[in-house]
């Protein structure tokens, strides 16, 4: 459930609060891939869709360090396909790849890259100064195994990030309980 906040509605605008909906997110996972179409965004749909499903302070993105202009359509039919097998609706219309810039790790909590031989050396020379804040998986494109293999392993390794992240975070909120 979102929650509500309330916004004073200000002068000349009546008496009164506008009760407004907020999203409590505080964390953010960037998962990154070479087109932001296919694999980076099948994480990401994953990702949000089990964050809600367990109301984690935690959502999730996706960029390409090198976007395709010829893919075809916003999103790999794959994707959308292996994300519809497991309940999760896309948005509407679905967004297109969008070029990691510097300012996408800025606000970011966690960082994975879904092929570390393919996506290690671009980061390298593209935003080196992250390098070291990225975990590296190691989930093959198109071009190397087939969605029957990749759709798979990516879920697998989602489903275990979210293990770790809710594990990570069990241990924060027991420290705080401590020291209450």
């Amino acid at each position: 459930m979102t929650p509500i906040l309330p916004l004073p509605l200000g002068e000349g605008r009546g008496e009164g609060l506008l009760l407004m909906p907020v999203e409590t997110h505080s964390k953010t996972v960037l998962f990154l891939c070479t087109g932001n179409y296919y694999r980076s965004r099948f994480a990401e749909m994953l990702f949000n869709h089990l964050a809600a499903q367990q109301a984690m302070a935690w959502r999730a993105d996706s960029r390409g360090l090198d976007p395709d202009p010829y893919n075809i359509g916003p999103i790999s039919r794959h994707t959308l396909e292996a994300a519809r097998k497991l309940g999760i609706l896309p948005a509407e219309p679905p967004r297109y790849p969008i070029r990691a810039a510097a300012i996408d790790f800025q606000g970011c909590h966690h960082i994975v890259a879904v092929k570390e031989a393919e996506h290690r050396s671009l980061l390298e020379r593209m935003f080196p100064t992250i390098v070291e804040r990225v975990e590296f998986w190691h989930v093959h494109d198109l071009d190397c195994a087939g969605p029957e293999e990749a759709i798979p392993q990516l879920e697998q390794l989602v489903h275990a990030l979210i293990d770790r992240l809710t594990m990570a975070q069990a241990v924060v909120d027991d420290d705080l309980k401590r020291y209450d």
